[in-house]
């Protein structure tokens, strides 16, 4: 039996909860930038947007390629004063905060695109152990509330990051692209998101405190065995025979969930510009009104997932998690489909609210279901193998979306936000499929 997992794990007070995730707060802000943004850059600086989702590739790549990697080093990381996952968290939010300074300063395409590679890596860098963070430090009956505390942090970070852009316009910061440099308003969003993403998981780092390994000596023998490159590859890669079953079933969850992701941060910029706006111009003033209309209904979505963060524990506690989950996309899938039906902007606001209460449960219940079921000492590791599971369907659909969006649906980007919506249907109904083996959920706090 996996010793840790015998260990009794003190119960955290609230803000302990709150110190442990706060950090989530900071990385949010540079992804809800990233989401809201990165297209209207790419269009900015002459981009295609049947080519966005190629240049949009990176995210998921890095993804892929960096989360189990980080994962394993962060299992076999121990240091008394640093800890274990904390040392991860402060390397990725400097170079994070570096990058998103460099994006808004891109004057060429193949600058923006560069760029989101390094942004993308740093965040997944520090957003990787803090999944495995709850797992380390709380007991099974306080997960799902660790997990809703993270998903609390990040609605508000994203509210207000999406919104960065329309208060600096309200401000009297120019919106206007001239001579095809990026907006003001966009450039000095992405330098407050620099700062917010260093200070906030600076704040965990100092703040929040660790567990060390129930048997130190056993753990610095399994270390010593790691370092060698050839055992380290061959853990990294073979943990794909050795998942538990509930991570296939969620794995296939997450496919059909996050290709509906893919394709709304990626296509609502351009759908709205097209469906409402009535302009496929990316140098006018309505393309770059409508992208900042897409800050607004994102952030609304964001907030909504603040707020259900703390909700949705309640629920699980009254039927299962998987319920929950199963009910949550199915909100979402609808009011995602449901945009290719409407033509005012004010009206956009409703379906990003449920979109929102799913964005609550994508962020949570998987991730508290998945952690009952791993060995402890490899829930970094598992946490970024998971990670997998996200990253595919985005590259599947980097591949194939674009395509899709120009000879299917004739570059009419709305239907692809239908598409997206049929995939988290998809998702809600193979939901009731997985297993959910953890203990009952307790109290939130």
């Amino acid at each position: 039996m996996d010793m840790q997992s015998t260990v009794l794990k003190p119960r955290l007070s609230f803000w302990q909860l709150w110190n442990m995730s706060f950090g989530f707060f900071g990385i949010q802000f540079g992804f809800a930038l990233q989401n809201a943004n990165t297209s209207r850059i790419f269009a900015t600086l002459g981009a295609d947007p049947e080519n966005f989702s190629l240049y949009w590739l990176a995210a998921p790549v890095t993804g892929l390629l960096i989360q189990p990697i980080v994962g394993y080093l962060s299992d076999n990381t121990w240091h008394p004063k640093w800890g274990r996952r904390r040392p991860f968290f402060f390397i990725g939010a400097v170079l994070a905060a570096i990058a998103l300074f460099l994006m808004p300063n891109s004057t060429a395409l193949w600058m923006a695109v560069a760029v989101l590679w390094m942004m993308d890596a740093a965040i997944n860098v520090s957003m990787e152990p803090f999944r495995a963070f709850v797992g380390d430090k709380l007991d099974p009956s306080q997960q799902t509330a660790g997990y809703a505390m993270q998903t609390f942090f990040i609605g508000c970070g994203a509210v207000i990051a999406s919104l960065l852009p329309t208060f600096f316009e309200s401000m009297g910061v120019s919106n206007a692209v001239i001579g095809g440099v990026i907006p003001d308003t966009v450039r000095y969003s992405f330098y407050a998101g620099g700062l917010v993403f260093f200070l906030a998981v600076t704040w965990t780092v100092v703040s929040a405190d660790e567990l060390p390994p129930p048997d130190m000596e056993a753990f610095n023998k399994e270390r010593a065995a790691s370092r060698s490159v050839g055992v380290a590859i061959a853990e990294i890669f073979g943990g794909f025979g050795k998942m538990p079953r509930t991570m296939v079933q969620l794995a296939f969850v997450q496919f059909f969930t996050w290709i509906a992701l893919f394709a709304m941060w990626i296509y609502t910029g351009t759908a709205i510009a097209d469906s409402v706006y009535g302009t496929t111009d990316a140098q006018s003033t309505a393309y770059q009104d409508a992208g900042s209309w897409v800050g607004i209904m994102f952030a609304v979505y964001s907030g909504v997932s603040a707020l259900a963060a703390f909700i949705l524990p309640v629920f699980a506690r009254m039927t299962s998690r998987k319920v929950v989950h199963a009910t949550c996309l199915t909100i979402g899938g609808l009011s995602l489909a449901s945009v290719f039906l409407i033509t005012d902007k004010n009206m956009l606001v409703v379906p990003m609210i449920g979109i929102g209460i799913a964005w609550a449960s994508i962020l949570t219940m998987p991730y508290a279901i998945l952690a009952g079921s791993l060995p402890a000492k490899r829930m970094g590791y598992f946490m970024g193998l998971f990670n997998f599971f996200v990253v595919i369907p985005q590259i599947v659909s980097g591949l194939l979306l674009g395509f899709v969006t120009k000879h299917l649906f004739d570059g009419h980007a709305v239907l692809t936000l239908v598409l997206g919506g049929v995939c988290m249907l998809i998702a809600a109904l193979l939901t009731l499929l997985v297993t959910d083996k953890a203990a009952p959920v307790r109290a939130a706090v």
